[in-house]
Parts: structure tokens; C-alpha cells; sequence
């Protein structure tokens, strides 16, 4: 059965003068899939994911976003995702709940804080300002507000940077879990680990090109069966693992 297309992006190009940021790409993200979009700094991710967003124009290019065009639609697009802000988007001296509903109030909704908090495992923070949080429950904050007006799609980019091995865990396991009730996530991310762990598919992309689109797995074997080999043994585990077991992998606050 043909998996449904939630995000189409069709012969995308995005120039600035004269340099090409993104040359002519193309992809589908299926619905209810963590979807990866990776390459190296300066690649185009960013000003991709910008241009679905609604938040930059396009060059040229197609793009439909849950049967929307991001040409004529942009409106309709905007109150079907959530994006995730960076931390200079908040209030400081707002607590948690503050926060969500001023949030909630701008997307026209009613939500309850200890609702969206709940999903994010900081009810215990409701009252805590923004400021006075430890990075990984920063993290987690601005996944709640991604979530607040029931998006069908969510943007992450970067979310485990800069965390501990626990936190980086625990926030892998939401985005599974977000995954899981139905919501079709996009990831950007330099991590590696982590794109294999949390992604069905991944594209990446060098240069404003996508020179490869397929899952973790399919990517891994058809290198392994083109004779490459790394210079060291795999070993069954590796040291975040120790850390973890060693450690526990409770949420922690710092």
C-alpha cells in the first residue's frame, strides 16, 4: 500500500543574488514518520525547512505541506504545524504555565498548562521560570509548545544538543512517543546516533542537493556491501551505553 505523502517538495530552488543555497530539491515526508533531514553546516537544510515553514520565500519550486500549497495556503499550513522555537523565542521572568497560555492564547485555543506539561513530563515546573530551567527541560518546553495547537506535522531542529546522555535519551524516547500518537515529526540534527536510533527515512543533503534518501538501515547495509569496513571492531555497545547503565536513565535535573 502507497504510504501517504504529508510534506511534497518538488524541484525546490532557493538562490540569494547570486549563490544557490538549495538547487532543485525534491522529497517526500510520508505521514506519521520521524523524518531526518541531514548534511553538514551550510548545506541548505535549514533554508529548506525555513521555505516549508512558510517563514522564507522560495525561489522556485513546489511544495505542499498536509494538501496545501505553501503559494496560495500559507495560513491554512501554519495552523497544522508546529515549529520549534529557539530559547531567545520565550519570556525569561514567565513561569512554564505563563508560557503556555500566552501560547495557547496566540494560536486562539484553550489548552490547559498542566496538560501540555504533562506530555513533557514537567508538571513539578509549572511555576518555574523559563530561565531557571536545566537545558534538557528547556528542550522539552519548547517541544510542548510545538504541540499546543495539535499540529499534524512538528519541526525539531537540533533538539539534543548540548544534553547529557540521559536527557538526550529521554528526549529521544518522547519524540518517539509524539511519533507514536500520530504526529509526523521532521529532525534536523548532527548527530548520527541519533538519526538512526529516532528516523524511519532520512535525506541527506550537501551542497543544496539531496544526494540520498532512504532509511538507516538500507543506507547502513548498502555500505557494508560495497566492502566498507571500519578500522576499528564494532563493538556490541558503546561508552553512552556504560554511562546510561551505569548512571540510570531517570530523568535528571541540573
Amino acid at each position: 500500500m502507497k504510504k501517504q505523502s504529508v510534506i511534497t517538495v518538488k524541484n525546490l530552488v532557493k538562490n540569494y543574488g547570486d549563490f544557490a543555497a538549495v538547487k532543485d530539491i525534491s522529497f517526500e515526508v510520508y505521514e506519521g514518520e520521524i523524518f531526518g533531514l541531514l548534511g553538514p553546516n551550510g548545506a541548505g537544510k535549514t533554508t529548506t525547512l525555513e521555505i516549508i515553514e512558510t517563514l522564507r520565500d522560495k525561489t522556485s519550486g513546489e511544495i505542499w505541506v498536509d494538501g496545501f500549497s505553501v503559494d496560495t495556503d500559507a495560513d491554512s499550513i501554519k495552523q497544522r504545524i508546529g515549529v520549534q522555537l529557539q530559547a531567545a523565542g520565550y519570556y525569561p521572568n514567565l513561569n512554564l504555565s505563563e508560557l503556555i497560555d500566552l501560547f495557547s492564547g496566540l494560536y486562539g485555543i484553550t489548552k490547559t498548562p498542566m496538560e501540555m506539561l504533562q506530555k513533557v513530563a514537567l508538571t513539578d515546573k509549572a511555576k518555574a521560570k523559563y530561565k531557571q530551567l536545566s537545558g534538557g527541560q528547556k528542550q522539552r518546553f519548547s517541544i510542548a509548545t510545538t504541540l499546543i495547537n495539535n499540529p499534524r506535522i512538528i519541526f525539531l531542529d537540533e533538539p539534543t544538543t548540548g544534553l547529557d546522555p540521559q536527557a538526550r535519551r529521554n528526549l529521544w524516547d518522547l519524540i518517539k512517543e509524539i511519533r507514536d500518537a500520530g504526529t509526523t515529526v521532521v529532525i534536523t540534527t548532527h548527530y548520527m546516533d541519533e538519526a538512526e536510533v529516532l528516523c524511519d527515512r532520512v535525506a541527506f543533503i550537501d551542497g543544496g542537493k539531496v544526494v540520498g534518501i532512504d532509511t538507516p538501515d538500507n543506507f547502513i547495509d548498502k555500505l557494508v556491501s560495497s566492502g566498507f569496513e571500519r578500522p576499528k571492531q564494532v563493538k556490541l555497545a558503546n561508552l553512552e551505553d556504560v554511562f546510561i547503565n551505569l548512571t540510570g536513565k531517570n530523568w535528571r535535573d541540573e
